[in-house]
């Protein structure tokens, strides 16, 4: 009952409809169970039968305007039945998609709202199915199964009551197997509910295979795993399969229980009610009315184990959808936050620690101090914290130790909209949405112009692509912008992020997906772009780190090495291993030589290079061809 009350509030602002269903409800049980009473009327006063001082039939002293009036009677409430009925269903489904319709906003809102660390850990199949399927089945509750309950309920009250007046000794034959049926009832509906707990799990099981399989398809063709992924759907789908037989095995034993019973009454009620005519202590009639009550109950009474049924999903689908909505951020919005004004861009971190649990720490005394104006870029190997830094500066997670500021103020003392607006983002997942690719580049500023629109386009280099397209900007991107390769999504969604003109930039390895001509042609748009914004970037190339105004080198989480590309490249420390492994082939494409390097060749100090592995031919460099791309450079 606790996890049912939780949907009062939500049925709360459609009182008024509710109050119209359960009057349709009323009318619906009181036109059903008083039509007996109408041919027990038209019998006892229509046909007006006589008996003699033994009471014994001796005739029928008919009135056929009362038998008349007593089948139009039936007729004016069969149709009032139909049209209270009607509304029952109309206003009751009314009322269920429309606490379904704000319940799955609810749920989508508060997703939105939960930090990166909460959708670290779920499963996107999962959450899929609580939304959907879980919410679909609270729906029906409210219309199939609190409505019909009351309806059932209302119908047992007038004709146990009705039986009761006309003959308590034929109505308490007539209501004994009520309580086996409640009792039945009851022990069928605690078996089943951890039974629909588990198909609801398995269920969102099956979702997140199906849907993980579909995303990867291109992977699972390219490695031929056909096979092995139509096995693991079919493991979740078969155990799906045994649950739902169990529980219709379970159902099934409980139905034919359910109607047995009530063919077991209305013989023993029939049975004890010519007895007692036989005596003269119950007319005819009565016994008609007893009967027709008791099969009007037959299909309520059977549909008891389905309302059950309702019932049982209900409690453990809202379950369910009550953890999503109680879902909680670790990124929380301090009361009475102020907006973050227009900000400068002066960005710092002091003594900065992180750890995504009590037992590791992913970063460690971190301080940076980015100027506004200035370039930082992040170098250092896989895990050393680099887009865990980024991450936190526009709060996708909360720092667990020390501060971060802007212009002054901690992050943490702003709104959480105010900071991202002055925030621009290109993380290293692209992501693209169902839609054009006008929509793709205005999704930050939905309101921005055609011109606005394609300056950003242009500042991105995409400008020509695009209109080179059959429809332009109008052209519709796939799921996940399958349709267009890695460079022409990077500079989309860089030009996505230039539409919001922010005064901090992240580039989260922005540039890495596309080749050495389209990232010079970015590059170059983005030195200009760069002027007066303070920017964050995570980069392999060589023209970001040689451009930045402080390069932070991480390892295992801490600040290992700082300063300028020339200045880090005399000291021998992991930028110079870095330097050594990843960027001199692109110093040579780029046609010159840092002097140190030059100098020290392999960062040995000999002035050698080192000898070619094995297998490997020492290319000659070409003077010609170095020195126009190093013009271009």
């Amino acid at each position: 009952m606790r996890v049912l009350l939780r949907l009062i509030p939500y049925m709360r602002p459609y009182r008024g409809q509710l109050l119209l269903a359960a009057t349709s409800v009323i009318l619906a049980g009181a036109f059903v169970m008083i039509s007996p009473l109408l041919i027990r009327f038209a019998i006892d006063f229509g046909l007006d039968p006589q008996r003699d001082a033994a009471g014994k039939l001796t005739g029928l002293n008919g009135n056929q305007n009362l038998i008349i009036a007593g089948a139009l009677a039936v007729v004016v409430f069969a149709v009032g039945r139909g049209l209270a009925s009607f509304g029952q269903q109309y206003l009751g489904e009314t009322v269920g998609q429309s606490v379904a319709y704000d319940i799955r906003n609810q749920i989508y809102d508060n997703l939105q709202r939960l930090s990166y660390a909460y959708h670290d850990k779920v499963q996107t199949g999962q959450i899929m199915s609580r939304a959907t399927q879980d919410v679909e089945n609270i729906r029906m509750f409210i219309n199939m199964g609190f409505l019909r309950l009351s309806f059932i309920l209302l119908m047992l009250v007038i004709s146990v009551a009705g039986m009761f007046i006309i003959n308590w000794q034929l109505a308490l034959v007539s209501v004994v197997s009520l309580p086996i049926l409640a009792w039945r009832s009851y022990k069928t509906s605690r078996a089943l509910r951890p039974i629909w707990q588990e198909i609801q799990q398995n269920q969102a099981e099956m979702t997140q295979v199906a849907e993980e399989g579909l995303t990867g398809i291109r992977v699972v063709k390219a490695f031929s795993r056909e096979p092995f992924e139509s096995a693991k759907f079919a493991a979740v789908a078969k155990k799906q399969a045994d649950l739902s037989y169990y529980s219709s095995r379970l159902q099934a034993g409980n139905q034919p229980m359910l109607q047995g019973l009530s063919a077991a009454q209305i013989a023993v009620t029939v049975g004890f009610g010519s007895w007692l005519i036989s005596r003269g202590t119950l007319q005819p009639s009565d016994l008609i009315t007893f009967t027709l009550w008791l099969n009007l109950l037959q299909l309520p009474v059977r549909s008891i184990g389905f309302i059950i049924n309702i019932f049982a999903r209900c409690i453990s689908s809202a379950e369910r959808v009550w953890e999503l909505i109680d879902a909680q951020s670790a990124v929380r919005e301090k009361p009475g936050a102020k907006p973050l004004a227009a900000a400068a861009g002066h960005v710092r971190f002091e003594n900065v620690g992180f750890g995504y649990d009590n037992l590791s720490a992913v970063l460690s005394g971190v301080d940076i101090d980015a100027k506004p104006g200035q370039i930082i870029a992040l170098l250092g190997p896989t895990g050393s914290g680099k887009s865990t830094v980024v991450n936190l500066i526009p709060r996708f997670y909360d720092v667990t130790q020390g501060r971060i500021t802007i212009d002054g103020t901690d992050i943490r003392d702003v709104t959480i909209e105010s900071l991202r607006r002055n925030i621009g983002i290109v993380q290293q997942d692209v992501f693209l949405f169902i839609g054009t690719i006008r929509d793709n580049i205005a999704y930050g500023r939905p309101e921005a112009t055609q011109e606005d629109i394609e300056r950003a386009a242009k500042a991105a280099r995409i400008h020509e692509f695009i209109v080179s397209l059959p429809y332009g900007y109008d052209e519709w991107v796939g799921e996940r912008g399958v349709t267009l390769s890695g460079g022409q999504k990077q500079r989309i969604a860089i030009a996505r992020t230039l539409l919001l003109d922010p005064r901090i930039l992240i580039f989260d390895d922005s540039t890495a997906s596309v080749d050495s001509q389209t990232e010079f042609l970015i590059q170059q748009a983005l030195q200009e772009l760069m002027k007066g914004r303070t920017t964050f970037v995570i980069a392999q190339r060589l023209r970001t780190v040689m451009r930045a105004d402080e390069i932070i080198v991480l390892q295992g989480g801490k600040v290992v090495q700082r300063g300028k590309h020339a200045e880090l490249l005399e000291h021998d420390g992991l930028y110079r291993r870095i330097f050594d492994l990843e960027l001199k082939d692109q110093e040579e494409a780029l046609g010159h030589r840092t002097p140190v390097a030059a100098a020290s060749g392999n960062g040995h100090g000999d002035g050698r290079r080192p000898p070619p592995s094995p297998g490997i031919p020492r290319r000659a460099p070409a003077p010609s061809q170095a020195g126009s791309a190093g013009g271009a450079s």
